[in-house]
């Protein structure tokens, strides 16, 4: 026998009716519905032990991964999909999630079957779609459904090898007393796939919304309870769609990919790193190229900076797609270990291309960026910078430094000024420094006294 209750997601405390505050700890709108089991269960006594696994005797897996063949989306789910794996790409509405997931099984094609379940749309409003979009598509199957006992009984009949589910806001567990939507009902729906799942070894690809709070599928109510969790975001400035993993079971969760929406659906970024810096026909002072990580991915990214004399007594410091703070350590830094005045300069710092980066690797580049606009001299438009910048002064090599040079080698780069070290053949000459003092000797002219 089971029971609706009303569960306060701020104190946990139980109501038998739903109320706009909770009357325990007085917040608003936190009750949501749970199904609570009132059925007498029986003592552990009188239960038989169920039969354990020796993990050490199992044979190793070597199932092969379900790939698609395209680059940037087998590398974001860890090099394709596992069998049995259940996934939940979520994103705002209107960002391209179904066409995504379209493509995907076009990938496929007809040697991987695949049934797409659709709660929100046609028939014919899908196959419009699919004749834009690139891929062979005979293997795919359409249902228009929403209860999910009649869907999980057409996966066991039909046996496809992924099954996309569009979206679970949509599904319903009929045994489950509440609306499409609802957190219980979402729960109820996922369990059931995972439970098909892992049973059979089909690839579930769940579709969820942002809510209006900006979670996924009703207040990350899922991640747990799937294997890979995928976020598909909008890049504002320059309109790119960037998949990112936030949860992978059987990859990194530090992999991203980029694309372009187009009218034949996405296509991959073939370099992203010329994408996020500017080709300038002459160096400018105050800019400098650096590289960050992203996952396993290198990309090259320019950093600018402005140094202008402080109008009123207190020097600002401002920070677009960096860390202010950062900023202001570096500023510090630079006055105490080299000798750089900013007591009277206003420093602004931008990461161009509208990026976000907290990489330290990127330190060096902004000292040398603020430098280069203060004496208002420019660095070579082929040379680029990596290091990260400690507060006695020195100046630390960051993690996979080679893979950053080798990048910046591949877009044309020249020379690359890095921590002290043995770099190997990187196709870059390398300028060595250890310390900020050494900054102005050796990359610029010294101002005079």
């Amino acid at each position: 026998m089971s029971n609706l209750v009303y569960v306060c997601s701020s104190c946990q405390a139980r109501s038998p009716k739903w109320s706009g505050r909770c009357l325990s700890c007085g917040a608003w709108g936190s009750l949501r519905e749970e199904i609570e089991d009132k059925g007498k269960k029986a003592p552990w006594s009188a239960v038989a032990p169920a039969e354990t696994i020796g993990l050490a005797t199992l044979p190793t897996a070597g199932e092969a991964r379900l790939a698609t063949g395209q680059g940037e989306i087998d590398r974001v789910f860890g090099g394709g999909f596992v069998p049995g794996a259940v996934a939940l790409i979520a994103g705002e509405p209107g960002i391209g999630k179904s066409t995504l997931v379209l493509e995907i099984a076009g990938f496929l094609g007809p040697d991987h079957p695949q049934l797409y379940v659709s709660g929100e749309e046609s028939a014919r409003q899908v196959k419009d779609r699919l004749d834009r979009l690139p891929g062979d598509f005979r293997g795919l199957r359409f249902l228009a459904e929403t209860s999910i006992e009649k869907i999980i009984s057409t996966l066991a009949a039909s046996q496809p090898a992924l099954a996309i589910i569009d979206s679970v806001q949509t599904m319903a567990v009929a045994a489950v007393p509440s609306e499409p939507g609802n957190i219980v009902q979402i729960r109820a729906v996922t369990a059931e796939l995972v439970a098909i799942a892992k049973k059979t070894g089909l690839v579930v690809l769940l579709i969820g919304h942002v809510t209006k709070d900006g979670q996924a599928a009703g207040p990350k109510s899922l991640e747990h309870m799937v294997d890979t969790v995928i976020y598909l975001e909008e890049e504002k400035s320059r309109g790119f769609r960037i998949l990112r993993a936030a949860k992978n079971r059987f990859g990194s969760t530090n992999e991203i990919g980029i694309f372009t929406m187009t009218g034949r659906g996405f296509e991959a970024v073939p370099n992203p790193s010329s994408a996020f810096i500017h080709e300038r026909a002459e160096s400018q002072p105050g800019s400098v190229i650096s590289a960050i990580m992203e996952g396993t991915r290198p990309f090259l990214a320019e950093i600018q900076a402005l140094t202008t004399k402080t109008v009123f007594g207190w020097p600002q410091r401002k920070a677009a797609g960096l860390d202010v703070n950062r900023l202001q350590i570096l500023a510090a830094v630079l006055h105490k270990r080299a000798d750089i005045n900013l007591a009277n300069q206003d420093v602004i710092v931008n990461l161009a291309g509208g990026l976000k980066a907290a990489d330290p690797a990127l330190d060096l580049a902004i000292c040398l960026a603020v430098i280069s606009s203060l004496l208002n001299q420019p660095l070579g438009r082929r040379t680029m910078a990596v290091g990260e910048v400690g507060l006695g002064g020195e100046i630390r090599p960051p993690g996979k430094l080679k893979a950053r040079l080798r990048e910046a080698a591949k877009l044309g780069y020249t020379a690359a000024i890095v921590p002290a070290g043995d770099y190997g053949q990187t196709g870059l000459k390398i300028i060595a420094v250890d310390k900020l003092a050494d900054l102005v000797p050796k990359i610029f002219t010294p101002p005079s006294k």
